[in-house]
């Protein structure tokens, strides 16, 4: 299927690897106009090479978000993919464990909500937005609880941004991927596989 996005603008956040860049090559192929937001350098030479503008931008900081959308008069659709995965088990109370679960509960919720927020200014009917949520985000995993919940939230703002923006011609929608062969998905197998006990292979499989 070949879909033409000729004359459209379209933002992305984690474009800078995993689903995110897949996401964005995707785009690129259909002649967006493409603009990605990633919290590493990497951003400038991603979009570099798929002719797109990057910034580099941290979405849990409102004055960040407002930078990176500040040139962009206009938006079509946008793509809320940047999301942190990381262990929080709640058998773990030490600080470190405590800091990783605000930071994701910080970008997974906070940081989706902000770059929403800043962007509906720019987006009139027929534009959508697409919110990355997760398989985890209808189930659960152990030791995961923090990324679980922020997954689970994404689906519920869906939902709410959906009735509050149907009016306007603005969709909300979601979609829930399981596992996909990324840098976070394969670093969170082999914590999976360490504290089971198990190979990787053997969590991969399962």
């Amino acid at each position: 299927m070949s879909l033409s996005f000729s004359g459209k603008t379209v933002v992305i956040t984690g474009a800078s690897r995993g689903i995110g860049l897949g996401i964005a090559k995707g785009f690129a192929q259909a002649g967006a106009s493409l603009h990605l937001i990633a919290n590493d350098a990497a951003v400038h030479e991603r979009a570099h090479e798929l002719g797109a503008t990057g910034t580099e931008a941290d979405i849990a900081d409102r004055e960040a978000v407002g930078a990176a959308l500040e040139p962009i008069s206009r938006i079509d659709v946008l793509i809320n993919n940047a999301g942190l995965e990381l262990m929080t088990p709640i058998t773990d109370s030490s600080d470190e464990a405590e800091a990783a679960f605000r930071r994701i509960i910080e970008i997974n919720i906070i940081g989706t909500a902000l770059v929403t927020a800043r962007a509906l200014p720019r987006m009139q009917a027929g534009a959508s937005i697409i919110n990355t949520a997760s398989i985890w985000g209808r189930v659960a995993e152990a030791r995961f609880g923090a990324y679980v919940a922020s997954k689970h939230a994404i689906i519920g703002l869906t939902k709410t941004w959906a009735k509050e923006l149907g009016s306007r011609g603005i969709r909300v929608n979601a979609v829930c991927p399981g596992w996909v062969r990324t840098e976070a998905s394969m670093r969170s197998l082999g914590r999976m596989a360490e504290q089971g006990a198990v190979s990787e292979a053997a969590v991969l499989e399962d």
